[in-house]
């Protein structure tokens, strides 16, 4: 696969800066990638290059994560509707009329809320750990968070800050990797660094404390499935604890045609299959799309 350069940009949605990778030919189909916790397009970065000489990438950083805007929780509404709703506009700004989605983990809650707004623009989903069904809430690493959304309190927020910490950080990088030292340090240590900056805590205990909203929802994103058979390719970290492999199974319900990976790493599959990740993409765009 021959690799291109990528682009570092930034666009102004409803006065916050959002900050972008883009790479691939301004002609060719639309990947729009959506990142997770506690990540950015940072996440992307060895993908990106390995697609784009035949597709047009889009990947923003969402408002508190990367290089994005962050303003403080007290100005800003942190919640999946709200940065779904700045995602909208930024593909609309930036003149998406039609792409295929790229999740993982609160990625998968944002871009399914795009899907139910506009179906028509959606050609095929692409899910890395981005979790639409009960199924693949991993119980132990899921039971922190549930109890924060059934209650916020000092003592339910306690155990969920240590997510956000360097050392739950490079948990959910290393957890479930067959080979940790295939794992750069920058990844986990450059997510540290922005979660470390003034106001972050109480930005991500919004975010999460939300997180049953997305709940609410998996049935509407199951009846999406459902109604469109939307094209999905499924490449699952196979050893994750926070969205386990029957997520990833429990697609075909709805998309009998769902093709399924689960490949042997944890929940950030790119850091070690980057490659095999964009190989997979590339066949079933061809053949899907």
């Amino acid at each position: 696969m021959t690799t291109h350069r990528i682009h570092h940009r930034t666009a102004t949605v409803r006065g916050h800066e959002i900050h972008y990778r883009e790479a691939g030919p301004a002609d060719a189909p639309v990947l729009l990638l959506l990142h997770g916790f506690p990540t950015s397009s940072h996440m992307f970065r060895d993908l990106m290059p390995l697609l784009a000489d035949r597709y047009h990438l889009v990947a923003p950083d969402h408002v508190g994560f990367g290089r994005s805007s962050a303003p403080a929780a007290t100005e800003f509404p942190y919640t999946f509707a709200g940065l779904a709703e700045i995602t909208d506009e930024f593909t609309e700004q930036l003149g998406l009329k039609e792409y295929a989605l790229y999740i993982q983990d609160y990625g998968a809650p944002i871009g399914l809320r795009l899907a139910l707004a506009h179906p028509e623009r959606v050609t095929a989903i692409i899910t890395q750990n981005g979790n639409a069904y009960e199924d693949g809430l991993g119980a132990e690493a899921w039971a922190p968070v549930l109890a924060l959304i059934a209650e916020r309190t000092p003592a339910t927020e306690e155990p969920v800050r240590a997510i956000s910490a360097p050392e739950g950080i490079k948990w959910q990088y290393l957890h479930g990797v067959t080979d940790p030292t295939l794992v750069s340090p920058d990844a986990y240590e450059h997510d540290a660094a922005l979660m470390a900056r003034p106001g972050q805590p109480e930005i991500q205990l919004d975010l999460i404390s939300d997180y049953g909203s997305n709940f609410a929802l998996y049935p509407a994103f199951q009846e999406y499935f459902r109604t469109t058979q939307v094209p999905l390719l499924a490449v699952w970290g196979g050893h994750d604890e926070i969205f386990v492999p029957a997520g990833a199974l429990a697609f075909q319900r709805d998309l009998p045609t769902a093709e399924i990976h689960l490949l042997p790493t944890g929940h950030f599959a790119l850091e070690t299959h980057a490659g095999q990740v964009a190989a997979l993409m590339d066949d079933f765009l061809a053949r899907r799309v």
